[in-house]
């Protein structure tokens, strides 16, 4: 490039000056091209979603047509689909409270005990999971799970068998820890248990210590401290968590088909009605339950002050 194709000094001069004195101008310029983008490929396809959920999928020919209708959304209330949302609320509902009750004792020690060195290992061994892949990881909890598998073998090792087979027998049970919705449970506990240990160990670093050891000179007691102090202050670290592991269980259809009972879930839903059957329709309609769910949730999560904790 030749001295007379670049751009003289005095207008990259004018040019500094006019964003100095537009900061807000500059900022659009700046953010035009990743909205821009963002829009077109996010909220044009969530658009895209929206509008084909209201099409008309005919049985006979298999084919989706322009013509609107209701009728998508009125299946939705059908008891069958509606099993299927409450199944897949409660399992997310299930795995965040677990996941919260394991992840608050591990992040605690992490942020308050741990020295530096005992630290860096408690991160490694927590992120070292989500380094592996997802479907390997699900994969090899189904042989995990599955009848002799190695949790079973420790069971009986242990003398916890009984208790296993009482639990199979429950509504929660199968024949097997892989066929079970307890074996879903504990897939989605473990897969997503780093998600909630993060933000909560984040929300714990930012109290001061200053504040325990007033508590303490006050006259608290440990159970006090934890119950009057740590606990509200890391409460949002633990919701902020919980976006993590409610929202990513909700949507998620890959453990769903490879662990547990054949009841679908409303990832399992979506995928079974737009690549099996082809009804685009009503797996659109569908895909709209979570993120409403979501919605919904970010917004309590928000009035909770989760994002700080982020």
């Amino acid at each position: 490039m030749t001295a007379a194709a670049l751009p003289s000094p005095g207008l990259m001069r004018r040019a500094a000056s006019w964003c100095y004195l537009h900061p807000r101008a500059t900022l659009l310029l700046w953010l035009a091209l990743p909205l821009g983008w963002f829009g077109v490929l996010y909220l044009g396809s969530l658009a895209t979603l929206l509008a084909q959920s209201f099409y008309t999928f005919d049985d006979f020919t298999m084919s989706v047509l322009p013509d609107w209708t209701l009728d998508n959304y009125r299946q939705l209330l059908n008891p069958g689909n509606v099993d299927i949302v409450l199944r897949t609320v409660t399992m997310a509902a299930a795995v965040t409270v677990a996941d919260a009750l394991m992840a608050f004792p591990i992040a605690l020690y992490m942020a308050l005990y741990a020295s530096p060195r005992i630290k860096a290992l408690f991160y490694i061994g927590v992120m070292l999971p989500m380094w592996a892949s997802y479907i390997v990881k699900a994969y090899a909890w189904s042989v995990i799970l599955a009848k002799g598998g190695l949790l079973q073998w420790l069971l009986q090792a242990v003398g916890l068998q009984p208790v296993l087979d009482l639990l199979l027998t429950t509504p929660i049970g199968g024949n097997t820890l892989a066929t079970s919705h307890l074996g879903r449970f504990l897939v989605f506990s473990y897969i997503w248990l780093p998600f909630m240990i993060l933000p909560i160990q984040a929300a714990l670093e930012r109290i001061s210590p200053s504040l325990l050891q007033a508590a303490s000179d006050l006259g608290a007691r440990p159970r006090q401290v934890l119950t009057t102090v740590l606990l509200p202050l890391a409460f949002p670290g633990v919701v902020a968590g919980s976006i993590f592991t409610f929202c990513l269980t909700l949507g998620d259809y890959i453990i769903p088909t490879l662990i547990g009972p054949s009841g679908l879930f409303i990832g399992t839903m979506v995928y079974t009605q737009q690549g099996a059957v082809g009804n685009m329709p009503l797996a659109a309609a569908f895909t709209l339950v979570p993120l409403l769910i979501i919605m919904l949730y970010l917004w309590f999560a928000k009035r909770l002050g989760a994002f700080n904790a982020l």
